[in-house]
């Protein structure tokens, strides 16, 4: 990414140095004399370019950090339009799980993976957010992106929550919380101890708007430039990885002090 970063702006300074070279050459008529001193050729201004980046190297961490800056930018404005135009698949999606008060005027979204070691880490943060939030409803965007194992536990999740939502929160928590990797068995195992009939679950587990939930949020994933998990969307705000409570406690109290100020 810096390497590629670094060749752009080295020709756009080319391209820059050229096309001036090319203004001074064909625009102006020097005196005989200093005509051979405009460097018209490709390969001198090159030259000049080169050695001038050379001299002076922190330029280019200066054009490399302006770039960065720009395209985090331009990212930021992609994810605000994605985020109004998807508020109600992002924020209020029925196939989500929700944890906390669902009537909440507070909202995080998390994309997870029950097989994502940050995600087993960030379990805690959720859990001290709420805990310490009446009014937050934390919702659940189940993104297996990990392995065939994590879509499986995953699709049992789903089918889980289904027949049995009151028990949800506590069935996700000990399956991201438990130890080892998350399949089809281990999920299996928690659903059963909650007395769901593995019948009714195995016929659930085929409906198909489990994988059509899993593509939808795949789709929101992509235009908000998620690849990882976990990621959050606060506010109009996407964060990406388990960064703690206290950032995303600093988010939510932004989401908290906009809507008093009716912005």
């Amino acid at each position: 990414m810096t390497r590629n970063l670094i060749i752009g702006a080295v020709a756009i300074a080319v391209s820059a140095a050229m096309l001036a070279g090319g203004f001074l050459a064909g625009s102006r008529q020097p005196p005989t004399s200093t005509a051979a001193s405009i460097p018209t050729d490709r390969a001198q201004v090159e030259r000049i370019v080169r050695d001038y980046l050379v001299a002076n190297p922190e330029i280019m961490l200066e054009v490399q950090t302006a770039l960065e800056s720009r395209q985090q930018e331009r990212q930021r404005e992609d994810q605000r339009a994605t985020i109004d135009a998807a508020s109600d698949d992002i924020f209020n999606a029925s196939y989500d799980g929700v944890i906390g008060n669902p009537e909440g005027s507070l909202t995080v979204v998390e994309f997870f993976d029950y097989n994502c070691g940050y995600c087993k880490r960030a379990l805690s943060d959720m859990e001290t957010m709420v805990e310490s939030n009446p009014d937050l409803r934390f919702v659940l965007k189940e993104f297996p992106i990990l392995g065939p194992d994590s879509q499986e536990a995953h699709v049992v999740s789903m089918a889980f929550r289904a027949l049995s939502p009151e028990n949800y929160a506590e069935f996700h928590r000990r399956l991201l919380g438990g130890e080892g990797r998350a399949g089809e068995a281990r999920a299996m195992e928690i659903a059963l101890s909650f007395g769901v009939e593995e019948e009714a679950l195995r016929a659930e587990m085929q409906n198909p708007e489990i994988m059509q939930a899993f593509a939808r949020t795949y789709e929101l994933a992509d235009s908000l430039a998620i690849t990882g998990t976990p990621s959050y969307v606060v506010g109009d705000e996407v964060v990406f990885g388990a960064l703690g409570v206290e950032v995303l406690g600093e988010k939510l109290a932004n989401v908290r002090e906009c809507q008093s100020a009716s912005c």
